[in-house]
């Protein structure tokens, strides 16, 4: 699981992008994660969407807020495989505890 903390100045939202859904107001928000944190340990920022016609327009959003890691799941994850029975055959030995299949 990862925890991601997120700061949005209200303020600086543009209210003619807001949309009514069916249970309220919203705002499209876009988050962009940096490879590298900034000056203020900062992990990325958040931006206004402003439409598909406008982005591809050259229009960029506002900047409305700033994104920071709290917490990162480090677990390492399995190469992938090619071969479905590799998953049966794991979990079989992690039930009898050896990799031997007694039928």
């Amino acid at each position: 699981m990862a925890i991601l903390s997120v700061k949005v100045d209200v303020t600086k939202l543009q209210k003619e992008l807001f949309f009514t859904g069916a249970k309220g107001t919203y705002a499209d928000l876009t988050i962009l994660l940096r490879d590298e944190p900034d000056q203020y340990d900062n992990d990325g920022f958040i931006s206004q969407d402003v439409g598909k016609e406008a982005r591809l327009a050259g229009e960029k959003g506002p900047i409305v807020g700033n994104v920071k890691w709290i917490k990162r799941d480090d677990r390492p994850s399995a190469p992938p495989t090619n071969d479905p029975g590799d998953s049966y055959r794991a979990a079989n030995a992690a039930l009898s505890g050896s990799e031997d299949i007694p039928f």
